[in-house]
């Protein structure tokens, strides 16, 4: 269901791009970087978080750490990871298809800073062999998502 719901996400809103599907998996940025022949941070990763009493979803570049200075004072309060069977409850997408298309739940998404280094990055589509290429600001378009700076500089990640 998860690679349908990203499908008719696209077909509704971005009906020009394409989602890739590969035998390989791309469940891992290192995984997801030698299937696409991109550097690791042109992945870019959804990662959910809950603060307080919401979830939201920060996409970074792939090879970015997430600063927990930042994020709490962009957010408000600590930000919990979450469990691998919240992520999919919310989100209806496997742990390594996680993104921000197609989301079961309407969530908060936001973009961090660091996929701007990119012209195009690579976010999964809803499973864990699927993505889609697309600028880091269609992403934000797309998805409704504010820019935030939430993760290490470059040279500390």
């Amino acid at each position: 269901m998860s690679l349908e719901s990203v499908r008719a996400f696209f077909a509704e809103k971005a009906p020009d791009l394409t989602v890739i599907e590969l035998d390989d998996s791309t469940a891992t940025v290192a995984l997801a970087a030698a299937a696409h022949g991109v550097e690791p941070g042109m992945i870019a990763k959804t990662l959910a978080f809950r603060v307080g009493e919401r979830n939201l979803l920060v996409v970074a570049r792939g090879d970015a750490r997430i600063d927990n200075r930042k994020i709490k004072e962009t957010f408000g309060g600590k930000a919990k990871m979450l469990d691998a069977e919240s992520v999919v409850a919310l989100t209806g997408h496997p742990v390594g298809g996680v993104c921000p298309f197609g989301l079961a739940t309407p969530l908060a998404v936001y973009c961090d800073v660091s996929l701007q280094a990119f012209d195009e990055v690579v976010p999964a589509a809803g499973a864990t062999h699927s993505a889609v290429r697309l600028a880091p600001g269609r992403i934000a378009e797309l998805t409704d998502a504010q820019w935030v700076d939430v993760c290490q500089e470059a040279s500390l990640a």
